[in-house]
């Protein structure tokens, strides 16, 4: 029998960890904001409605830029592409929740909780839920505080704390958390090496870039070792 409350907490208590470097995205989406033009009010809504860091600052520093909204939002639906993959690596574990959870759980599918919760993903469905939701639901809350916290904070962060850091950073975490076998830190490695050297490309399409190479070198590993 899943203790279904235990298993939520711990999936509230490791999504802590996974929210600190966050947190600097968060100042550097606060000050995209305040400077997009936007009321703040509406600025901050992209994070419920997106709820997805960096294309909410790609369609924020572009409209802020004076992009056409229909650039701006192309742009941030690149960046997001890369939760297509996410999606059809959970798929199969999503056949198996009620149609409730199918309909609920992609929402809250941001990169932190597809890493933490791959790990559990051969667990019971009901087990699985559980943590999901806890780390889910844990990490929405944080990123709303925090993006509403960042508005106020943001804009007077010394610039010297070059806060661009914050998205590699970020990355660089999950991919550490995520890593248990060597094809996929070779995987990770390409990925990693190819958005550092498309870091330049606009519209940080340069993410969506390292993300595709680190899959199709997972696969041609694969392929490799069977």
């Amino acid at each position: 029998m899943t203790d279904t409350a235990s298993t939520a907490r711990q999936g509230a208590l490791d999504a802590l960890p996974m929210f600190l470097p966050a947190v600097p995205f968060a100042l550097v989406l606060g000050i995209a904001i305040m400077g997009s033009g936007l009321l703040p009010l509406l600025g901050w809504s992209s994070s419920p409605i997106i709820y997805g860091g960096a294309s909410q600052l790609t369609l924020l520093t572009l409209l802020g830029d004076g992009a056409a909204v229909a650039a701006a939002v192309t742009a941030a639906l690149i960046v997001n592409a890369r939760h297509l993959m996410y999606s059809a690596a959970m798929a199969p574990v999503f056949q198996q929740q009620p149609p409730w959870f199918r309909w609920v759980g992609p929402y809250f599918l941001v990169d932190q909780v597809f890493v933490l919760s791959m790990l559990r993903a051969n667990e019971e469905p009901a087990a699985f839920r559980a943590y999901y939701l806890g780390v889910g639901v844990t990490f929405w809350l944080l990123w709303m505080i925090a993006t509403a916290s960042a508005m106020v904070v943001g804009p007077i962060v010394p610039r010297e704390w070059q806060l661009g850091f914050a998205v590699p950073v970020l990355f660089t975490a999950l991919l550490v958390i995520g890593v248990d076998r060597w094809p996929k830190a070779a995987a990770a490695g390409v990925a990693a090496a190819v958005t550092l050297l498309a870091a330049d490309l606009p519209h940080r399409s340069g993410l969506l870039l390292g993300a595709v190479a680190g899959i199709v070198a997972g696969i041609l590993i694969e392929k490799a070792r069977g």
